[in-house]
């Protein structure tokens, strides 16, 4: 079985994605890194490509870390080689389209986790509708089945529903007690 000190969790917007990373990290007592954090600065300008490729590289030289969000293709795939555990997040469409929305209607009053500071949250969240969208050409079955086929050698976790999470980190649990992590 793989360690599990160096950490990706992606999938489509609204899932749950940066609360599920905080959790496991702290669970795991490995650093964090929200790639909108690393992609944006405050206020949501995206910054240089050469700088996100370098913090990217960087995280990446660590002995341990959880990545969470997207990013680019070519910086995903670099995640997904260089990880030994991968949470693909593929909650039901309705489900991701509602905590898009229902972030936006609270965010108001609290700053969606793992966003930069400032962030606009109209033109996020419109963006986060649109890549639902777009997103149904790349959040596939056939996507879910490449990321399964890593099992052999990754932990590969697909969190569909809460039971899921759940198992997830009765495994995490387990594993830290076993010294495994």
């Amino acid at each position: 079985m793989a360690s599990m000190r160096k950490i990706v969790v992606f999938g489509k917007p609204g899932g749950g994605k940066s609360t599920l990373g905080k959790v496991i990290a702290g669970k795991a007592d490995i650093p964090l890194h929200a790639l909108d954090l690393v992609e944006f600065e405050a206020g949501g300008n995206r910054v240089a490509e050469h700088i996100y490729l370098e913090r990217h590289a960087d995280i990446l030289r660590q002995d341990a870390w959880l990545i969470e969000g997207f990013g680019s293709l070519a910086t995903f795939r670099q995640r997904l080689a260089e990880a030994d555990t991968l949470i693909y997040v593929d909650r039901p469409m309705w489900q991701h389209c509602w905590w898009v929305s229902k972030r936006f209607i609270l965010s108001p009053f609290r700053k969606p986790e793992g966003w930069p500071e400032k962030s606009p949250l109209l033109r996020s969240t419109v963006t986060s509708w649109l890549n639902l969208y777009r997103g149904r050409k790349l959040w596939t079955s056939e996507f879910r089945k490449k990321i399964e086929s890593h099992a052999p050698h990754k932990n590969v976790y697909v969190i569909a529903s809460d039971r899921d999470v759940a198992g997830l980190m009765k495994d995490i649990e387990d594993r830290r007690r076993a010294g495994r992590i």
